[in-house]
């Protein structure tokens, strides 16, 4: 389906800081299409609105959201060392809100917001949808949602103090407000949690918890526990089937 782009739109210029970007991606021809935001990966140290990771060809996220008739923003948002939680937090929230004001400029629909997200990013999805009302499902690839539960070894410490500052169990109650897994409630909007069972980077039980948390509550959630793969899906053969799945996800959730 032919798409309209509109690239570098400013959503955030926070003191001291870039202004953070977005881009906007369009299905031509298609009335009030719902809106998915795509926050990338990256140990919220890299990553950009543009790159997805390698286990993906470039766009894919992008064309297929457009394909099926939504409308993408991929955003940035503030990384480590100029950027700590709550700064990633607040970008996204501050991306959704920008989003929704400009929905009768861009022509979608943000009655019918969702999220995806990709590790870091997938923290951020899920934070972003069990605590703002406006995103009504969600979509986490191999996400953190206990801070506190990450693995003990030097290359994981250093990768919850690039989001915290300082390493997690020195601020256990930072660590647990940064922690999707805090926030689930009753008003947790639909979620889809995909994992690699053998992810070397963020360990499967992260999102186990999760959905087991999410069901507790009564939530709508799915888990998909992908065999043999390692993060970002290395070593599955098929990843374009899991876009796949999860684009009809959010289509089923809403469009429904």
């Amino acid at each position: 389906m032919p798409e309209v782009i509109r690239r570098g739109l400013e959503y955030s210029a926070a003191p001291g800081r870039e202004p953070t970007l977005l881009d906007l991606y369009t299905p031509d021809g298609v009335s009030l299409p719902p809106l998915v935001v795509w926050i990338h990966g990256g140990g919220f140290v890299s990553g950009d609105r543009v790159h997805l990771p390698d286990t993906l060809s470039p766009g894919s996220i992008f064309g297929a959201l457009t394909a099926a008739g939504f409308a993408c923003a991929s955003i940035d948002y503030g990384l480590a060392p100029a950027a700590y939680y709550p700064e990633p937090v607040r970008d996204v929230s501050a991306a959704i809100g920008f989003l929704v004001e400009r929905a009768p400029r861009y022509g979608y629909d943000a009655a019918r917001l969702g999220v995806w997200g990709e590790s870091a990013g997938g923290l951020l999805a899920l934070t972003a949808a069990l605590t703002i009302p406006q995103v009504k499902a969600v979509v986490a690839w191999y996400p953190v949602t206990d801070v506190l539960a990450m693995p003990d070894d030097p290359e994981e410490r250093d990768r919850e103090s690039a989001l915290l500052g300082v390493p997690a169990k020195s601020v256990p109650e930072l660590a647990a407000e940064a922690s999707p897994i805090t926030h689930v409630t009753t008003a947790a909007p639909p979620c889809f949690l995909l994992h690699g069972d053998a992810d070397g980077v963020v360990p499967v039980s992260q999102s186990l918890r999760m959905h087991e948390r999410l069901l507790d509550v009564g939530a709508d959630s799915t888990q998909r526990i992908v065999p043999g793969a390692d993060h970002c899906f290395e070593r599955y053969p098929d990843v374009p089937s899991l876009i796949n799945e999860s684009v009809g996800f959010l289509s089923s959730r809403l469009r429904g």
